[in-house]
């Protein structure tokens, strides 16, 4: 911890200030997936609108890509391939709500 000054609109404030690294950084939410005979089904991390989908039935994905971007109180949150594979089944399209833990599609 590291002890500054600052001042705002001219009254002086002392605040102590920790060090993050890049590792310790914590992500908002985590992808929630179930697994059935090398199968992985990606259920919505959070409930919210679909406003971007980037697979089909038959879409090759990579490990980190991004499947599909949900809009939850005015933010953009994507959600990522855990693995490498192709989308064998698609539940939602865009425009459509999703309640958190719902099933959005199957990689597998």
């Amino acid at each position: 911890m590291r002890l500054y000054k600052i001042k705002v609109n001219g009254k002086a404030y002392e605040v102590e200030v920790e060090s993050v690294t890049e590792t310790e950084i914590k992500k908002p939410f985590k992808i929630e997936t179930s697994s059935h005979d090398d199968k992985v089904q990606i259920l919505a991390p959070i409930q919210g609108k679909v406003i971007k989908s980037n697979v089909q039935v038959g879409t090759q994905v990579k490990k980190g890509s991004v499947l599909i971007v949900l809009e939850s109180m005015k933010l953009e949150n994507d959600v990522l391939s855990p693995i490498d594979g192709y989308v064998s089944q698609v539940f939602i399209e865009v425009g459509q709500k999703v309640e958190f833990n719902q099933l959005m599609l199957v990689i597998g």
